[in-house]
């Protein structure tokens, strides 16, 4: 690759789109700028009377202007989830998609990556791991990018992949009309919503170009929030292949990774691992630091390295009902039957009084015990207030972490860098193995 790519970005679907262009766009040859309404009609798309197979809206000036989306959904399924308008920079492509319109922002992807990393998390950052983000979003992005196809049929971007024993995973890869979508499905994009500033602006143009690379393909850099002290590794979220970079490990100094780290597939160490809080770089209530990388609506979550959520046994019994569509009867037990490198749990048996049935991967588990999602699969569980008929009439989770825990862990990275360590040494630390190489050298945003 020599030269910068364009990206095409999935921002929302619905039956009808409402959006403003302040400044001028080219539509069809025109000139059109105002508030706008793209509804689905029969096949076909109406805007201004008029029936369209898909719309285009091109700036008239790249540099300075911008269209606003209304009614963007963000945290999809989370429990941040909320509305917004959204502004974004660059091209408003506008297609149909299974009975719907699907509003796609097409932007080199340098000025994305500057959005992204605002977007993931505060701009306001330490530097290094500012540049670190900036490393791996763009991993993430080519590599997802190389591997899709934009004429394969139309497919739901939450498609679940299955495999033999039931256990489902979510792929991110499943979109197939645009390269990625806004949302953490994907990675966060918003456009220029979310201030910039010119540290990030700065971070990005440090590293233009530069990706993770292992055996000369570009790295599939996944993330999360916070780890919860331990690496996980790819094949116990999502399909069943070995990433030798998405390694087993302890987010602590290089020297300490595997001394005192036990195996936390095995269930007793597991166990001994999530009651406690050894010390991680993700380990802090710095609030000063956490306000520094997290934004806003993900301040709103005050213990992820280590938390705990009670049910009694009906909302227990509702939530699983409602969240898989089976109906378990009273829960009986919730069993641990495998867990990866972290401690995250890949395989759950729900025991109810009706059903009994293994659920996983890790995502299924989290969406499942939840009615939204829980912060990760790293749990354990106690049984409480007993009944006269012994089924329990209390579930505590006790967990660990925030998300997935592969790759880079958002929060220790923070405290990695504000500890001295560059961006290079935090990318080693979570990437073992990979190196990092310039695929491109100049931005069309320069």
């Amino acid at each position: 690759m020599n030269s910068e790519p364009d990206i095409r970005v999935g921002i929302l679907s619905a039956p009808c789109i409402e959006f403003t262009l302040p400044m001028t766009y080219l539509f069809n040859g025109q000139e059109l700028s105002g508030a706008q309404k793209a509804e689905y009609a029969n096949g076909h798309i109406l805007l201004n009377g008029q029936l369209y197979n898909e719309l285009r809206f091109e700036p008239k000036n790249a540099a300075s202007s911008f269209f606003e989306l209304h009614h963007v959904t963000i945290g999809i399924g989370f429990h941040w989830q909320r509305d917004e308008s959204q502004r974004f920079q660059g091209t408003l492509h506008i297609i149909i998609e299974k009975e719907k319109l699907t509003a796609i922002n097409i932007i080199p992807a340098e000025a994305y990556l500057s959005s992204v990393i605002s977007s993931e998390m505060n701009a306001t950052a330490p530097e290094e791991l500012l540049k670190a983000h900036a490393v791996i979003s763009r991993s993430w992005l080519l590599a997802t990018r190389n591997t899709s196809s934009p004429l394969l049929p139309e497919k739901n971007a939450q498609e679940k992949s299955e495999e033999a024993g039931g256990l489902v995973w979510y792929e991110r890869d499943a979109h197939t009309r645009f390269d990625v979508c806004a949302d953490d499905h994907c990675q966060r994009y918003q456009g220029i919503t979310r201030a910039s500033t010119e540290q990030v602006r700065q971070a990005v143009a440090d590293t233009c170009g530069e990706v993770l690379m292992y055996e000369n393909k570009i790295c599939d850099a996944r993330f999360s929030k916070c780890c919860g002290g331990a690496f996980e590794e790819f094949q116990y979220c999502w399909s069943n292949r070995l990433h030798p970079y998405l390694h087993r490990g302890r987010d602590w100094e290089t020297g300490q990774k595997t001394s005192l780290f036990p195996d936390l597939t095995i269930e007793k160490e597991a166990e001994r691992w999530i009651r406690t809080a050894p010390p991680a770089f993700c380990h802090t209530t710095d609030r000063h630091i956490l306000a520094r990388v997290l934004n806003n609506y993900d301040q709103e979550t005050p213990d992820f390295y280590r938390w705990r959520v009670e049910y009694t046994q009906e909302e227990l019994a509702n939530v699983i009902q409602e969240r898989s569509g089976l109906n378990y009867g009273a829960i009986i037990d919730l069993v641990p039957i495998a867990r990866g490198t972290s401690g995250r749990l890949w395989q759950l048996k729900i025991i109810g009084t009706q059903l009994t049935r293994t659920i996983g991967k890790e995502l299924e588990i989290r969406r499942t015990l939840s009615p939204t999602h829980l912060y990760s699969s790293a749990f354990v569980v106690d049984k409480e207030d007993y009944r006269a008929d012994g089924m329990p009439g209390r579930f505590i989770l006790t967990g660990a972490g925030w998300g997935h825990g592969v790759g880079l862990c958002q929060i220790g990275a923070a405290i990695m860098a504000t500890q001295g360590y560059s961006y290079r040494d935090i990318l080693q630390h979570y990437y073992a193995g990979a190196r990092i190489e310039r695929i491109y050298n100049h931005s069309k945003t320069e």
